[in-house]
Protein backbone atom coordinates (compact mmCIF):
# COMPACT_ATOMS: atom_id res chain seq x y z
CA UNK A 1 0.00 0.00 0.00
CA UNK A 2 2.85 2.43 0.79
CA UNK A 3 4.12 2.42 -2.79
CA UNK A 4 0.69 3.15 -4.19
CA UNK A 5 0.23 5.84 -1.55
CA UNK A 6 3.52 7.43 -2.63
CA UNK A 7 2.64 7.42 -6.32
CA UNK A 8 -0.88 8.71 -5.74
CA UNK A 9 0.49 11.37 -3.39
CA UNK A 10 2.97 12.61 -5.96
CA UNK A 11 0.28 12.71 -8.64
CA UNK A 12 -2.13 14.41 -6.23
CA UNK A 13 0.17 17.43 -6.25
CA UNK A 14 0.56 17.59 -10.05
CA UNK A 15 0.47 15.57 -13.26
CA UNK A 16 3.83 13.95 -13.91
CA UNK A 17 5.46 11.81 -16.49
CA UNK A 18 7.19 8.58 -15.49
CA UNK A 19 10.69 9.98 -15.64
CA UNK A 20 9.71 12.86 -13.34
CA UNK A 21 8.23 10.47 -10.81
CA UNK A 22 11.36 8.32 -10.78
CA UNK A 23 13.65 11.35 -10.55
CA UNK A 24 11.62 12.74 -7.64
CA UNK A 25 11.95 9.46 -5.80
CA UNK A 26 15.65 8.99 -6.59
CA UNK A 27 16.76 12.54 -5.86
CA UNK A 28 14.55 13.55 -2.97
CA UNK A 29 13.45 10.43 -1.17
CA UNK A 30 16.68 8.44 -1.35
CA UNK A 31 16.80 5.46 0.93
CA UNK A 32 13.47 6.33 2.52
CA UNK A 33 11.75 4.64 -0.39
CA UNK A 34 12.74 1.35 -1.97
CA UNK A 35 11.15 1.65 -5.39
CA UNK A 36 12.95 0.74 -8.60
CA UNK A 37 11.90 2.22 -11.93
CA UNK A 38 10.39 -1.03 -13.25
CA UNK A 39 8.44 -1.46 -10.01
CA UNK A 40 7.19 2.14 -10.18
CA UNK A 41 5.92 1.58 -13.72
CA UNK A 42 4.26 -1.67 -12.68
CA UNK A 43 2.44 0.13 -9.86
CA UNK A 44 1.49 2.97 -12.20
CA UNK A 45 -0.06 0.40 -14.54
CA UNK A 46 -1.94 -1.18 -11.62
CA UNK A 47 -3.21 2.21 -10.50
CA UNK A 48 -4.40 2.90 -14.05
CA UNK A 49 -6.18 -0.49 -14.19
CA UNK A 50 -7.88 0.31 -10.86
CA UNK A 51 -9.09 3.63 -12.30
CA UNK A 52 -7.04 5.70 -9.85
CA UNK A 53 -4.90 7.39 -12.50
CA UNK A 54 -5.04 8.15 -16.20
CA UNK A 55 -2.15 8.14 -18.60
CA UNK A 56 -1.87 10.04 -21.83
CA UNK A 57 0.87 10.36 -24.38
CA UNK A 58 2.70 13.61 -24.85
CA UNK A 59 5.42 14.59 -27.29
CA UNK A 60 7.49 17.73 -27.42
CA UNK A 61 9.35 18.43 -30.64
CA UNK A 62 11.60 15.56 -31.70
CA UNK A 63 11.69 14.04 -28.22
CA UNK A 64 10.30 10.54 -27.73
CA UNK A 65 6.67 10.12 -26.74
CA UNK A 66 6.21 9.98 -22.98
CA UNK A 67 3.39 8.93 -20.70
CA UNK A 68 1.91 11.65 -18.53
CA UNK A 69 0.06 10.42 -15.46
CA UNK A 70 -2.75 12.24 -13.68
CA UNK A 71 -4.86 11.26 -10.70
CA UNK A 72 -8.61 10.72 -11.11
CA UNK A 73 -11.30 11.67 -8.59
CA UNK A 74 -11.50 7.96 -7.68
CA UNK A 75 -7.71 8.06 -7.17
CA UNK A 76 -7.99 11.11 -4.92
CA UNK A 77 -10.52 9.26 -2.76
CA UNK A 78 -8.28 6.17 -2.65
CA UNK A 79 -5.28 8.35 -1.79
CA UNK A 80 -7.10 9.90 1.16
CA UNK A 81 -8.28 6.49 2.39
CA UNK A 82 -4.76 5.03 2.12
CA UNK A 83 -3.31 8.11 3.81
CA UNK A 84 -5.73 7.82 6.73
CA UNK A 85 -4.98 4.12 7.15
CA UNK A 86 -1.22 4.60 6.91
CA UNK A 87 -1.14 7.56 9.32
CA UNK A 88 -3.00 5.53 11.96
CA UNK A 89 -0.82 2.44 11.51
CA UNK A 90 2.71 1.65 12.66
CA UNK A 91 4.96 -1.19 11.64
CA UNK A 92 8.55 -1.35 12.83
CA UNK A 93 11.11 -1.06 10.06
CA UNK A 94 12.60 -4.42 9.10
CA UNK A 95 16.09 -4.89 10.46
CA UNK A 96 17.69 -6.99 7.73
CA UNK A 97 21.04 -5.30 8.18
CA UNK A 98 21.27 -6.19 11.86
CA UNK A 99 21.09 -9.96 11.39
CA UNK A 100 24.85 -10.13 10.80
CA UNK A 101 25.45 -8.41 14.15
CA UNK A 102 23.83 -11.39 15.88
CA UNK A 103 26.72 -13.53 14.61
CA UNK A 104 29.50 -11.04 15.25
CA UNK A 105 31.08 -13.23 17.92
CA UNK A 106 31.71 -16.03 15.40
CA UNK A 107 34.53 -14.01 13.81
CA UNK A 108 37.65 -12.49 15.34
CA UNK A 109 37.30 -8.79 16.23
CA UNK A 110 40.36 -7.99 14.08
CA UNK A 111 38.32 -9.10 11.07
CA UNK A 112 34.98 -7.59 12.06
CA UNK A 113 36.30 -4.18 13.07
CA UNK A 114 37.25 -2.97 9.55
CA UNK A 115 33.92 -4.24 8.24
CA UNK A 116 32.01 -2.37 10.93
CA UNK A 117 34.03 0.76 10.18
CA UNK A 118 32.99 0.46 6.52
CA UNK A 119 29.41 0.23 7.69
CA UNK A 120 29.87 3.34 9.83
CA UNK A 121 31.15 5.25 6.80
CA UNK A 122 28.18 4.18 4.70
CA UNK A 123 25.82 5.47 7.38
CA UNK A 124 27.76 8.75 7.58
CA UNK A 125 27.49 9.12 3.80
CA UNK A 126 23.74 8.53 3.95
CA UNK A 127 23.44 11.07 6.75
CA UNK A 128 25.35 13.60 4.70
CA UNK A 129 23.06 13.04 1.72
CA UNK A 130 19.90 13.40 3.77
CA UNK A 131 21.21 16.46 5.59
CA UNK A 132 21.86 18.11 2.22
CA UNK A 133 18.25 17.34 1.28
CA UNK A 134 16.73 19.06 4.33
CA UNK A 135 15.61 22.10 2.34
CA UNK A 136 12.25 20.48 1.56
CA UNK A 137 9.23 22.30 2.81
CA UNK A 138 6.10 20.79 4.20
CA UNK A 139 5.54 17.19 5.11
CA UNK A 140 8.41 15.76 3.05
CA UNK A 141 10.77 17.36 5.56
CA UNK A 142 9.21 15.15 8.28
CA UNK A 143 10.10 12.02 6.34
CA UNK A 144 13.66 13.21 5.78
CA UNK A 145 13.98 14.23 9.43
CA UNK A 146 12.78 10.76 10.45
CA UNK A 147 15.38 9.15 8.25
CA UNK A 148 18.13 11.38 9.66
CA UNK A 149 17.16 10.57 13.25
CA UNK A 150 17.04 6.87 12.43
CA UNK A 151 20.51 6.99 10.85
CA UNK A 152 21.92 8.97 13.79
CA UNK A 153 20.57 6.38 16.22
CA UNK A 154 21.94 3.59 14.03
CA UNK A 155 25.36 5.23 13.99
CA UNK A 156 25.35 5.72 17.76
CA UNK A 157 24.44 2.04 18.26
CA UNK A 158 27.14 0.96 15.80
CA UNK A 159 29.72 3.15 17.53
CA UNK A 160 29.08 1.20 20.75
CA UNK A 161 29.65 -2.08 18.95
CA UNK A 162 32.88 -0.79 17.38
CA UNK A 163 34.09 0.36 20.81
CA UNK A 164 33.35 -3.09 22.19
CA UNK A 165 35.23 -4.77 19.33
CA UNK A 166 38.18 -2.43 19.94
CA UNK A 167 38.10 -3.41 23.61
CA UNK A 168 38.22 -7.10 22.67
CA UNK A 169 41.28 -6.50 20.49
CA UNK A 170 43.09 -4.59 23.26
CA UNK A 171 42.48 -7.32 25.85
CA UNK A 172 44.09 -10.00 23.69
Amino acid sequence: MERKLLLLGLLNSSDMYGYQINEMIDQHLGTSVQLTKPTAYRYLNQLAEEGYILSSEEQEGNRPVRQVYSITSKGKEAFKAMLRESLANYEPAPSHSTIAIAFLDTMPPEETLPLLEKRQQKIRNLLEGFSADMDHSGSFSYMISHQIQHLEAELEWLNEIVEHQNGLIKTK
